[in-house]
């Protein structure tokens, strides 16, 4: 098997996605702030802080990005390191521990759809409005409530639609939002809300097209491509634009890889799959099976048989005991599936009927393996 699709374990509280902010707070000298990650002596004398997140730069995709990207292959080579993000290797999972500075377990933002506990409703987060309140669904104070109260100037870049969504406010409350749809509004407003007051700031950023393109295209694909070289022009923007006491970190919610049509499992199409199963979460990489009433080991045991290599099956349990999520208190486990089936290599188990559009993708994410889980950490100085 490809290093690339070996189990990656999630490196909670010393190299992951959540380490970021509170490391950077403690350059900007907010109390209480741990710093994991060392950024406190790599970046003495900043006092401005710009964190963009790329949404599908996986750090194992940064060399076949390379010809197109040479500003971001760059900044690699000389301030990049790898760290983990979380499990599921998703983006709003993603998104809210950047945000939060915690694992997924404990901001309960534990997939792209969970269940709703004591109801039959699947919440896809991505398209979470109202309900639930996202101030009790997420309840860890966000890193930047806290810089905020500190002092810091806190500011949120990131597509206008997603002002005020319940993403938005579980992942970034504390910050003012500035709505940026295309990468030169992007750089412009990250830089200028990085400018505007002499104090201490902290802007975070966000970039979709890359994971975007990798979804209908597939990595390296001529529109993953032409993403990744519209990627490097934001990067050049930010760089230069720099003030002399800031810095501008560069990171990313998970990678992506290719799922060939002949490694896909379907839902729809096989009723061995559906037999005991309820209500079905999750993503394609990594399903929540909720069972009907006494049916989990007879789903465990038939999915096990079915996908074989291609996947681990385990039950809940399992999955929380074997640390994937970090600690889940009692109030958030009903979101995992009594199930949890975890891909690997490069298979896939879709709907083809309920969830075409996902059906029909080429690159996915949300499984342990190196290419989603492994994500950079790219450091620039002004």
């Amino acid at each position: 098997m490809s290093d690339l699709l070996q189990p990656v374990r999630p490196r909670y509280g010393e190299a992951s996605l959540a380490d970021i902010l509170p490391s950077a707070l403690a350059v900007l000298g907010v109390p209480g702030s741990p710093d994991p990650l060392g950024l406190a002596a790599e970046l003495d004398g900043v006092r401005r802080i710009a964190v963009l997140l790329v949404d599908g730069l996986g750090w194992h995709q940064i060399p076949t990005a390379a010809p197109y990207a040479p500003v971001l292959a760059e900044m690699a080579a000389t301030g990049g390191r790898p760290l983990t993000t979380g499990f599921p290797s998703t983006t709003p999972t993603s998104l809210v521990s950047l945000g939060s500075g915690a694992a997924p377990g404990a901001h309960g933002v534990l997939g792209f759809r969970v269940r709703v506990p004591a109801t039959e409703e699947i919440l896809t987060h991505v398209f979470w409005t109202d309900e639930p309140d996202p101030h009790r669904w997420q309840p860890v104070p966000t890193q930047l409530e806290r810089a905020r109260a500190a002092g810091v100037a806190v500011t949120v870049v990131s597509r206008p639609e997603f002002e005020g969504s319940g993403l938005t406010v579980a992942a970034n409350r504390g910050g003012d939002f500035r709505g940026a749809a295309e990468p030169e509004e992007l750089a412009r407003e990250m830089l200028a809300a990085l400018t505007a007051g002499p104090g201490p700031a902290l802007v975070s950023g966000y970039h979709r097209d890359l994971d975007l393109y990798g979804h209908l295209g597939g990595v390296d694909s001529q529109l993953w491509r032409v993403a990744a070289a519209e990627l490097d022009v934001l990067l050049e923007r930010l760089r230069a634009g720099l003030p002399r006491d800031a810095a501008l970190l560069v990171t990313a919610d998970h990678g992506q890889l290719n799922v060939p049509v002949e490694h896909r499992f379907d839902l729809d199409t096989d009723p061995r799959l559906r037999a005991g199963v309820r209500l079905v979460a999750g993503e394609a990489r990594v399903r929540y099976l909720h069972t009907e009433p006494g049916a989990t080991a007879d789903v465990v045991a038939a999915w096990s048989e079915l996908l074989g290599e291609a996947a681990w099956v385990a039950t809940r349990a399992e999955a929380v005991a074997a640390g994937w999520f970090g600690p889940v208190p009692p109030e958030h486990l009903g979101r995992i599936g009594d199930v949890v089936v975890a891909c690997h290599g490069t298979y896939a188990v879709v709907a083809s009927v309920v969830d075409p559009g996902e059906a029909r993708l080429v690159g996915f994410h949300g499984s342990y393996t190196a290419a989603e889980m492994t994500i950079p950490l790219l450091v620039v100085r002004g």
